[in-house]
């Protein structure tokens, strides 16, 4: 006799793929009402699948989706964290099929959000609705879907502050990251912290003819360029002052742990089509994807970029710079950091401003506990194998903010994989991963339930 899984697996894809066509980009405005369309399509399959007391709360931005399940208050309780906000499409003209008309082809749903976050949010509804239908719930379900991750999550650490009673669990539960390989579970027990910024560099107060004008003015683009290039050493060192200060050294036993994960560096060229490696000397490639931090432009412009040619020297140049940051680290500090470094580098023939966008701290979570246990023990049931502990390079800043508000730890049960191509066009994530995560996540309730008794 099949399972309930097997008996309703093509609806559970159906219910994604209808949520998939929400475009809920939270970064730009004018996907605002679709914004909100998402959260209340999540909130009626919640209510759907036996989540009770389920509510938009309000916020100063998106709102928030929340329902519980409280079946005995002297029993554990989870608190499932998920957003239903995704990344801009941009640029659409990549993508193979529109981002936002879903379709599944070689075993993969091609979507915006398909992996980053709605495929893994879903799978927990669709685990929840196994459960209830095959002997219950064993322990108390708390669910709160945000949708402004992709923003900076601003507004959730005000909810939370807010709602402490309302939000009172045991142990947050996160589908938001990945694994080694479909047949290489691995849980991430570590994550890296965040410092955004944009720059801006001022040069003459209009643009200019580059003839006229050219070899007699400081070019804001040309100085920019200068600047970001003296960021990094001959050796991929960050060269701000102070900066690797704080940075936690891992032991040489501990770095070989690491080495055991399963890693080819020429599948890793190939797989993102590059000729070679590169990244800090002295470190794997494993290690400079986790434990290393990092230090990237995420975007740059100014001057002409139209069709043909115009010959300008720019007033403004402007970059976005991200540094990726490890445990001892802290947000607050590299952002002082680099304002001060990247201000005290600029030619006297420019101005700088550099503003501060959204940032996090790095985490990494406790393998010894009892919930650690009750995922690991999960994925080797439906995998078949143990899964290994990784550190992951992403943020997740809320879970720092999770521990600091509500003294809780979390788990980081993710289905995902690097070629899922999130936040790129393209984005995919597999059937098998979203059908294995449903299967998974009723093992880990009624692991954990058992266990803390």
């Amino acid at each position: 006799m099949a399972s309930y899984l097997e008996s309703n697996q093509d609806r559970f894809l159906s219910e994604l793929l209808d949520w998939l066509r929400i475009p809920s980009v939270s970064a730009d405005p004018k996907f605002h009402g679709d914004v909100l369309r998402a959260a209340d399509y999540l909130k009626t399959r919640l209510e759907e699948v036996g989540i009770e007391n389920v509510e938009l709360c309000q916020t100063a931005g998106n709102p928030i989706v929340y329902g519980e399940k409280i079946i005995d208050p002297a029993l554990p309780t989870v608190l499932v964290y998920g957003h239903y906000d995704v990344q801009p499409a941009d640029p659409y003209e990549l993508w193979t099929s529109p981002p936002f008309e879903p379709v599944i082809k070689d075993g993969k749903i091609y979507a915006r959000g398909a992996c980053d976050d709605k495929g893994q949010v879903y799978m927990h509804v669709k685990a929840f609705e196994v459960l209830m239908q095959e002997g219950g719930v064993p322990c108390n379900v708390k669910i709160m879907i945000e949708g402004e991750e992709e923003i900076g999550s601003n507004n959730l650490s005000i909810f939370v502050r807010e709602n402490k009673e309302k939000l009172k669990a045991d142990v947050i539960l996160i589908s938001d990251t990945g694994m080694i390989a479909n047949d290489t579970p691995s849980i991430e027990v570590g994550l890296r912290g965040l410092s955004y910024h944009e720059v801006e560099v001022t040069g003459p107060n209009r643009d200019l003819h580059s003839g006229l004008y050219g070899g007699a003015v400081a070019n804001p683009i040309n100085i920019l360029c200068k600047m970001i290039a003296s960021l990094h050493d001959e050796h991929n060192h960050i060269t701000i002052p102070a900066f690797y200060d704080n940075v936690e050294e891992l032991s040489a036993e501990e770095r070989a742990e690491m080495a055991k994960a399963p890693h080819s560096d020429e599948e890793f060229k190939q797989s993102i089509g590059l000729p070679d490696i590169h990244g800090e000397k002295g470190y794997s490639t494993l290690e400079r994807v986790s434990i290393r931090p990092t230090l990237d432009v995420n975007g740059i412009w100014g001057g002409y970029t139209g069709e043909g040619a115009k010959t300008v020297i720019a007033s403004k140049a402007y970059a976005k710079i991200s540094m990726r940051l490890v445990p001892h680290q802290t947000s607050a500090e590299i952002t002082a950091l680099f304002q001060q470094h990247f201000e005290s580098i600029a030619p006297s023939g420019v101005t700088v401003k550099v503003t501060p966008h959204h940032g996090g701290e790095p985490v990494v979570t406790p393998t010894d506990s009892v919930a650690y246990k009750a995922a690991a023990d999960a994925m080797e049931t439906t995998f078949g194998k143990r899964p290994i502990p990784t550190r992951g390079g992403g943020s997740i800043p809320i879970v720092a903010m999770f521990k600091s508000e509500l003294g809780l730890d979390t788990v980081l049960l993710g289905f995902g994989l690097d070629s899922d191509a999130i936040h790129s066009p393209n984005e995919h994530y597999g059937v098998f991963n979203f059908l294995k995560g449903i299967e998974t996540i009723p093992h880990f309730y009624r692991n954990y339930a058992a266990s803390m008794q």
